[in-house]
Order: structure tokens, then C-alpha cells, then sequence
């Protein structure tokens, strides 16, 4: 065979081997959820929290205006929570935004965990489901690279800013429907777990 050749042969299995990495990307940023289940709303769930780092995006927009509960805590601080969802997977996740009702920019530190190898300094991985009639307490579910499966970065947010929270908990066993969800120097606020 000659060079000729076996470079045009070369150039086609490239153009075929991109062909077929553009075509498998492009299928995975289809936006579909294939097995079809449907929320409350008739509308497709959001994705796992877990497939997402916090990138201050926050929750998803359809949740943003409904209220299911409020934590208000000192210098104006005030939480919302929007949803707390049951996966199939076996996770809770509870979505929320924080706003700064306060003078003075507000920081998280007080709202992490004690365990000295969270990476993040501030976040909500202090952050708790209790489910009083079980009497067990959930914490906030960690990755492999030891950050919290919960918004990071708080920090720095001024007077009259929010920002959407979110944080990941294994699931309480499927009869339990109500936990409070509690966050260190906030009062806890009780809340109807959704599937």
C-alpha cells in the first residue's frame, strides 16, 4: 500500500472516530429523563442534586417561588426552603435560598460541620434532617474528594442579596414523610419530604 494511500485511510478513521465523539456528546447533552417519571406539576423532575457541583446557579427555577418553610436567624439572616425531594436513588435533597436581610455582608462559617476534613470553610455541611418520630439524625452526605454534597462558597453575601442553597442527605426510610431540617444558629424548620 502506498503512503498515499494509507494517509487517506488514516484521515478517514479520524473523520469517522470524531463523527462518532461529536455524535455521543451531542446525545449526552440531550436534556430528556429516559425513564419517563413525572413531578407533581406534570413536569419533568430536575436533575440529582448529586450530578451537580453548587456553581451558584442553585436550585431550579420552578421551585425559586414556592415557600415550604423559613428559617430566620440573627442580623437579618433569613432561609427559604422551596423543596425537599426523595430520589429514587435514596437521597433527600432540600433546596432553598438564603438572603441577607442584614447591614452587614454575611458569611457561613457558622453554618459548616466540625469535621476537620471538609474541604470548604464555608458551607452548609453542618446542615441536618432530624426525623423526631425515628429519633435519627441525617447528615449532609460527603463526596470522595471530601467536600459536602452542599452549596460551597458562601461567602461575602451583602446586604439585600440571595442566594440559592442546597444540600444532600441519605433518605429516611419511605414511610417517614416530615423531618425538621435544622442549620447550626438557625431555629430548625419542619418540612413535608416530596417524591
Amino acid at each position: 500500500m502506498s503512503i498515499r494511500l494509507t494517509t487517506k485511510a488514516a484521515r478517514g478513521v479520524v473523520a469517522l472516530a470524531s463523527a462518532v465523539g461529536l455524535a455521543l456528546v451531542a446525545a449526552g447533552c440531550g436534556g430528556g429523563d429516559d425513564d419517563g417519571a413525572q413531578a407533581s406539576d406534570g413536569k419533568k423532575p430536575a436533575a440529582h442534586a448529586s450530578a451537580h457541583k453548587d456553581d451558584g446557579a442553585g436550585s431550579p427555577a420552578a421551585d425559586a417561588d414556592k415557600v415550604i418553610g423559613e428559617m430566620k436567624g440573627a442580623d437579618g439572616i433569613v432561609v427559604t426552603l422551596h423543596s425537599v425531594i426523595r430520589d429514587s436513588g435514596g437521597f433527600v435533597t432540600v433546596n432553598g435560598t438564603v438572603t441577607n436581610h442584614g447591614t452587614r455582608p454575611f458569611n457561613a462559617i457558622g453554618w459548616r460541620s466540625n469535621e476537620t476534613e471538609l474541604k470548604s470553610r464555608s458551607s452548609i455541611s453542618g446542615a441536618t434532617l432530624v426525623d423526631k418520630s425515628g429519633k435519627k439524625r441525617y447528615l449532609v452526605l460527603r463526596d470522595t474528594t471530601g467536600e459536602c454534597l452542599c452549596t460551597t462558597g458562601l461567602s461575602g453575601l451583602m446586604p439585600g442579596a440571595s442566594r440559592p442553597v442546597f444540600a444532600q442527605f441519605p433518605a429516611p426510610p419511605a414511610k417517614v414523610t416530615e423531618v425538621d431540617f435544622q442549620l447550626p444558629t438557625m431555629p430548625p424548620a419542619t418540612v413535608q419530604i416530596t417524591d
